[in-house]
């Protein structure tokens, strides 16, 4: 580690709201807000502004199992106990869609990195993937053989990653829909699944309290980490791909050093178990929830300095139950945060002016044309009740004049 970038994670501030366990948490593209779901059947959505109010978001009929914004940061997705996802619009009105998802709990939902799909993962042992604009239903996977917990696009939307309760963690190729792997070397059921950045492996947390990292390339075992002493429930990987953060029954948060292979720190914030943990976009902060009731929002600071700094050529570990695993440079580990070049420096500044601006005005069109689905959205649903209303009107008007006649 380079000297002077090596600082402990600190925790920046806890927000208290919910009623019950926290169950899922994610910032939004511009950390400005933050979600979490929570087994009282609300959503909220945090402002990491001081002195702005929440907004609590009622409309699931039971728990929110799980919450993520959009790349663009102008829609939540949640989905629900209520066997429903909503899309919500994160302002005052709080006002959402509706999906008749699954027929049974959904576990997860998850945006492609485009903000143009949605998968979905439940109980009812499919993965489901659905037209974020459209709102349609696409195709199901259905090969798992007991309840799907969680589910996520890689970075690049070509491949898709379960994890079960049938203790497999299955790959999908999203154009295909044929399942391309399974892993199966979990000894418990598979709680959370995620892709690193690079998109070329995978982590998984179990409920045999381990977290595995796998190849998917040449699917196998990169690295296996044994630092928790109860379920794992969720991890995050750091967006510079060389750190994974993860949540416990056992109460704590531990971040593990992938270029290293080894346990880096254990954070204690959280009265009884930690249900889940992410980074922000950018990796400056990470947040966390708790059967506590507590949302809690820390500042990274280990890797404060230049993300160059931090990269190692060295690419072996020796994992936390002694084993030794090479992390081959297949692994592509920080490969797209090198350092700028010195020839590259020389740049125009004008021309990376332009460049960011035209990134921000593209970023903005894609805003607003997902808050435009969702008005229209919205405008359906009025309408659909309003004809529904009507219809209600004219069977009554017709009863009444057929009761009179009679």
């Amino acid at each position: 580690m380079a000297a002077g970038c090596l600082e402990d994670p600190s925790l920046e501030r806890h927000f208290k709201g919910h009623r019950d366990a926290i169950t899922s948490v994610d910032f939004s593209l511009n950390k400005k807000q933050l979600a979490s779901g929570s087994m009282d059947s609300c959503l909220m959505i945090w402002s990491m502004r001081p002195q702005m109010r929440a907004y609590r978001f009622v409309g699931h009929k039971d728990a929110v199992m799980c919450v993520q914004f959009s790349p663009s940061g102008h829609l939540v997705a949640s989905g629900s106990r209520d066997k429903t996802v909503r899309l919500w619009v994160p302002s005052v009105k709080g006002e959402s869609t509706v999906f008749k998802a699954h027929t049974a709990t959904v576990r997860s939902v998850h945006f492609s990195s485009d903000g143009q799909s949605l998968v979905t993962a439940s109980d009812d042992k499919t993965v489901k993937v659905w037209t974020v604009h459209r709102q349609k239903f696409l195709f199901s996977l259905s090969q798992h053989i007991n309840w799907v917990r969680c589910a996520r696009f890689s970075p690049d939307g070509r491949l898709i990653v379960s994890a079960s309760d049938d203790k497999t963690v299955k790959l999908w190729d999203k154009t295909s829909r044929e399942c391309i792997h399974s892993f199966c070397e979990h000894g418990g059921f598979v709680n959370h699944v995620d892709f690193h950045p690079s998109g070329t492996c995978i982590a998984a947390a179990g409920t045999d309290n381990t977290v595995k990292v796998w190849d998917v390339r040449m699917n196998r075992l990169l690295q296996h980490y044994q630092v928790h002493s109860a379920v794992v429930n969720s991890l995050s990987f750091h967006p510079s791909g060389n750190y994974l953060v993860t949540a416990s029954n056992d109460s704590t948060l531990k971040i593990l050093d992938l270029l290293e292979g080894r346990l880096l720190y254990t954070l204690h914030g959280h009265q009884g178990p930690a249900t889940c943990v992410a980074f922000s976009r950018v990796g400056d902060f990470f947040a966390s929830g708790g059967s506590d009731e507590q949302v809690m929002v820390w500042k990274t600071n280990f890797d404060a300095a230049d993300y160059g700094d931090v990269l190692k050529t060295q690419k072996s570990g020796t994992s936390m139950d002694g084993t030794h695993h090479t992390l081959q440079s297949e692994m592509d580990f920080g490969v797209h945060l090198k350092k700028t070049k010195p020839q590259d420096s020389g740049r125009n500044h004008a021309q990376q002016e332009e460049e960011t601006s035209l990134a921000n005005t593209l970023e903005h069109i894609m805003g607003q044309l997902d808050v435009l689905t969702q008005t229209v959205s919205i405008l359906e649903q009025r309408l659909t009740l309003t004809e529904d209303k009507l219809k209600e009107c004219l069977e009554n008007q017709q009863k009444i004049i057929q009761n009179k006649m009679s």
